[in-house]
């Protein structure tokens, strides 16, 4: 297989990632066929991912502008992935040119092609680092030089939490970065569950089976659980609901249904 000039060196572009089957969902161009086939595989058995993923994509940008209405202007977000079109920069710097922003991501592909996308950008950076080492995180020379901690941040876990264990400890790394952020900081964050939409328990375990297949494990969460998250910070209206009803800019009433399937919320730490 010929490399392309945006995959880095050492990359085994013979196994699939999830950033790069996020990325064909969302129509990008940075996936190759064997992550194409990985999603095709999940669409056959979950077959409105692509809206779900194009859903929750659009909930990250009407929270991104709530944070900038709310004078938030310093954005972090872990788990970011490969940056496509309407990503955080691009709407927060849209709406203020007072915003700067830190992704973070721990797959090689992400994080060299956001490299790439934000090379000459003073005011967006990546960091190679995982969720759950929060300190590698917070002390990184990005988020150092980007974002002062002494601030009101919105901290973004946007598809994320779905993909880490209970046995490794989420709520844990959470409560780290929580204890770092100014009061009137906020969280942004989107779950994958069963509960609320028109999917049942066996396919969100089909779906769990083939992203096992690509080595990772996708954790289905139920509404109580994914509230858990939110400890230490008060959810702003409408509270944790599917992601279309989370503060939508039209009506909702023509939507897909598998677009109601998982939740978003957002919350401000008091």
């Amino acid at each position: 297989m010929e490399r392309p000039s945006w995959a880095p060196q050492g990359i085994d572009l013979s196994m699939p990632s999830v950033s790069r089957i996020y990325d064909y969902y969302l129509g990008g161009s940075h996936n190759f066929e064997v992550d194409r086939e990985a999603a095709r595989r999940a669409i056959e058995v979950f077959p409105g991912l692509p809206k779900l993923m194009q859903a929750n994509r659009a909930f990250m940008r009407r929270a991104v502008r709530y944070a900038v209405d709310r004078g938030i202007t310093q954005f972090l977000d872990i788990g970011s992935g490969i940056p496509t079109f309407g990503n955080v920069h691009e709407v927060a710097l849209a709406a203020t040119p007072e915003a700067r922003v830190v992704y973070v991501d721990n797959d090689p592909v992400a994080v060299a092609h956001s490299r790439a996308v934000l090379d000459g950008n003073d005011r967006a950076d990546i960091v190679a680092a995982d969720f759950r080492d929060p300190q590698a995180v917070l002390t990184s020379e990005p988020v150092g030089r980007l974002l002062d901690l002494d601030r009101p941040v919105a901290l973004l876990l946007v598809a994320l939490l779905h993909f880490i264990k209970d046995e490794e400890e989420p709520d844990k790394a959470l409560a780290e970065l929580r204890e770092r952020l100014a009061p009137g900081s906020l969280l942004v964050l989107t779950h994958a569950s069963t509960d609320g939409g028109p999917h049942t328990a066996r396919q969100g375990q089909e779906i769990s089976d083939v992203y096992k297949q690509v080595g990772s494990r996708l954790v289905m969460r139920s509404a109580a659980e994914v509230d858990r998250f939110f400890d230490g910070f008060e959810l702003v209206e409408p509270g944790l609901v599917a992601m279309p009803n989370w503060r939508p800019e039209g009506s909702t009433e023509h939507e897909d249904p598998v677009v109601f399937t998982g939740f978003a919320g957002v919350g401000r730490k008091a």
